[in-house]
């Protein structure tokens, strides 16, 4: 069914996206595998924990792959070089970096969110002349084991590891089992919960898999719970739907709700804090790990043996007191004037995501007209939907800006594909291109303003990341780059009930040739 003449393009070696990249030591989905892999009602798989580990999404991947006839249509070990609107044939021009040149009616770019790896910008990073890496990019030859096995070349080397977010709480503990001594170098600590892993039971699996639409329930219900929507039943029931059962991001009606949303934030964070100074022994390294920040600040996280790690003889702290490491020498980082030497340097230092969106891609599509999309986005995304942008025809985006976004970001996913795939599929019956008007886009930056503006107080008083662009001023630019702040749901919502119109609103479909 559907469209049979399709090419897919990506720079990896096979299906995955980020799972085939991340593969580090301990490197597992923060969100629950029964939520977070798609499509589980088409394959009928079952997780084998309720929190995957990577090379077990990876593998499913590939399942995927298998289940829907894509390897025949992959391209893979290759990237997009050049991409233009060819005005004449009314179809797409894709070079690749291998020159294959592919003429399509319909390009759909899914360029990932969290993608393009980022290095820190620390003065002598250059200098380093022992190993060093990518945790994204992950050198088993130089650690030796696997993402399912020890490190067994570590015995004998000083590991320092810098950055403490969500890849680093993974990754610490187990460089911990396997170095002579690691240094971890914390910028800002992590908000680090409880994660109660578990094997899935084959008969519960069973039993909830068996009504049809059990996966879109659970998932909807997981954003209820995470959203503030409150519903009779938590069916996720993990740290998550604890943490987030209230909204307190949200733009409070008066004096009095905000200082009930303030203190339910602290109380959380307070949690929080007291498992730390519970678990950490050494007083001094507790005080340093623990978040003094709001609830959303930052990603949370959630281990159970992170911080335990930080009760072995050959783990130290090195807290740099928000200012991060100063320099870095042939030997290794510098703190507050002390150089740690080190033979071996992790960075997980985490990704790109406020550069501008064609930068990440490593391609700038050119339109009608001649116009780049850098060009076009001069002043930030112009789009209907955060889907279609004015000027190029037949072009679509499956991205969190001016999209749907949620902790669990396979939800939205999978349904913007879904859109995206009915508007490509009545395109194609009626002979027609599309494209958004320029008054239907700035109706939906409106739209999104909206929901956006209810929660920049809250992120303006955070600590600097990359949920607030490290803490840079609001500008145009960031602003028109926001996703659709409210529920996953509602924004799935949203998409439909346009598609019931029948209309295509604020698309104009043009005839082939006309």
């Amino acid at each position: 069914e559907g469209v049979t003449s399709y090419r897919i393009i990506d720079k990896a070696g096979d299906f995955g996206g980020t799972w085939y990249w991340n593969r580090y030591p301990g490197c597992m989905c923060d969100v629950e595998s029964y939520c977070y892999l798609p499509l589980l009602e088409r394959t009928g798989y079952m997780p084998t924990r309720k929190y995957a580990h990577a090379q077990e999404i990876f593998e499913y991947a590939q399942l995927l792959g298998r289940t829907f006839d894509m390897y025949p249509h992959a391209l893979f070990q290759t990237e997009v070089k050049e991409m233009v609107w060819q005005e004449d044939a009314q179809r797409w021009l894709v070079t690749t970096s291998r020159d294959d040149r592919l003429s399509a009616r319909f390009v759909v770019i899914c360029g990932g969110v969290l993608h393009k790896a980022k290095l820190p910008g620390i003065p002598g990073i250059e200098t380093f002349a022992g190993d060093a890496f990518h945790t994204s990019r992950w050198n088993y030859a130089i650690t030796g084991g696997g993402p399912e096995e020890p490190m067994d070349k570590l015995h004998d080397k000083v590991v320092g590891i810098i950055g403490t977010g969500a890849t680093a709480v993974q990754a610490v503990p187990k460089l911990a089992e396997a170095c002579k001594h690691l240094y971890v170098f914390q910028r800002t600590p992590s908000t680090v919960s409880e994660r109660n892993q578990r094997d899935t039971d084959p008969e519960w699996f069973a039993e909830i898999s068996s009504k049809t639409g059990w996966h879109d329930e659970r998932m909807e219900n997981f954003i209820a719970c995470t959203t503030g929507g409150n519903p009779d039943v938590d069916l996720v029931d993990d740290g998550w739907t604890e943490m987030f059962a209230v909204d307190t991001k949200r733009q409070p009606r008066d004096e009095a709700e905000a200082a009930e949303l303030e203190l339910l934030d602290f109380q959380q964070m307070e949690r929080v804090r007291q498992r730390i100074r519970d678990t950490v022994q050494d007083p001094e390294t507790a005080e340093r790990l623990l978040p003094w920040y709001k609830m959303s600040c930052k990603r949370p996280c959630f281990h159970d043996d992170y911080l335990p790690a930080f009760n072995r003889d050959n783990v130290t702290l090195v807290d740099t007191d928000g200012r991060g490491v100063e320099r870095i020498t042939e030997r290794g980082p510098v703190v507050d004037g002390v150089e740690y030497p080190v033979d071996l340097l992790v960075y997980a230092s985490g990704f790109e995501l406020s550069t501008f969106y064609t930068h990440r891609l490593g391609f700038d599509p050119v339109g009608e007209g001649g116009v780049s999309l850098s060009e076009s986005w001069a002043k930030g995304a112009y789009t209907l939907q955060g889907i279609f942008s004015h000027g190029f025809p037949n072009l679509c985006m499956n991205s969190a800006i001016q999209g749907g976004q949620h902790i669990n970001i396979a939800y939205a996913a999978t349904k913007i594909a879904a859109h995206t795939a009915w508007v490509i599929a009545g395109a194609l019956e009626d002979g027609v291109m599309v494209q958004p008007t320029i008054d239907a886009e700035e109706e939906w930056f409106q739209l999104l303003l909206q929901t956006v503006m209810a929660y920049a107080t809250y992120f303006a008083g955070c600590t600097p990341g990359y949920l607030n662009n490290e803490g840079l001023p609001p500008d145009e630019s960031g602003g028109r780059g926001a996703a659709y702040m409210r529920s996953a749901v509602e924004f799935k919502d949203l998409l439909a009930a346009w598609r019931e119109t029948g209309t295509y609103p604020g698309l104009v479909r043009t005839p082939l040739d006309a």
